[in-house]
């Protein structure tokens, strides 16, 4: 298991390194569609669309060109980035890492177990912490490509979750890191979880 992450640490590192530099101020002018649903700074106010601010660039980066390509569905953005060009896919990715996230508050009934889950995994089922790759506090690791989780919306965090288990989301690669350790999650994990986040910073 560890040298399995390790390779995938490396293979992150070291794939998706070149990109087209971002220009934040260049992508401010270019998310006034995004912000009907995320927020003008990337803070959505509805539970169910992601909070992009503070997120890492390259992680927003690749989920822009997943879901331009369609290697990942997501319903509401259907043709809305077709337009767009891989720099402008750049400067919007670098504006809404150069936000501050809002945080939200955790279910005070659900902290402990969502706690026990984020730090220290379901290991007799063979799923690791959360904290090997979106670290103790939810921050990510931006230089992997791991997102940063603390503090967002924990609808947002169950559709997630949900649609990796399911098999509904694939674009967490070849590895199904993801979707491998979804499958251990039960519906009540799940809820744990993402309230835990939530609330998380």
């Amino acid at each position: 298991m560890n040298k399995l992450l390790v390779s995938l640490l490396l293979t992150l590192g070291i794939t998706g390194m070149a990109h087209a530099a971002g220009d934040a101020a260049a992508g401010q002018g270019k998310v006034a569609v995004c912000g009907a649903c995320h927020g003008a700074d990337g803070n959505s106010l509805a539970p169910t669309f992601p909070k992009l601010a503070g997120q890492g660039e390259r992680y927003l980066l690749k989920q822009l060109r997943d879901i331009k390509s369609g290697a990942r569905a997501v319903v509401p953005m259907t043709g809305m980035l077709s337009s767009l060009s891989e720099q402008d896919l750049a400067d919007i990715a670098a504006y809404f890492a150069s936000q501050n996230m809002s945080v939200g508050a955790a279910d005070p009934k659900l902290v402990a177990r969502g706690q026990e889950l984020f730090r220290g995994g379901k290991l007799e089922q063979g799923m690791p912490a959360c904290t090997g790759c979106h670290s103790p506090t939810g921050a990510g690791n931006a230089t992997a490509g791991f997102p940063k989780i603390g503090g967002q919306h924990g609808d947002y965090i169950t559709l997630q979750l949900t649609s990796f288990r399911e098999g509904e989301r694939t674009n967490d690669g070849d590895t199904k890191i993801m979707r491998s350790i979804a499958e251990k999650l039960s519906n009540k994990d799940i809820a744990a979880l993402s309230s835990y986040i939530q609330g998380l910073h």
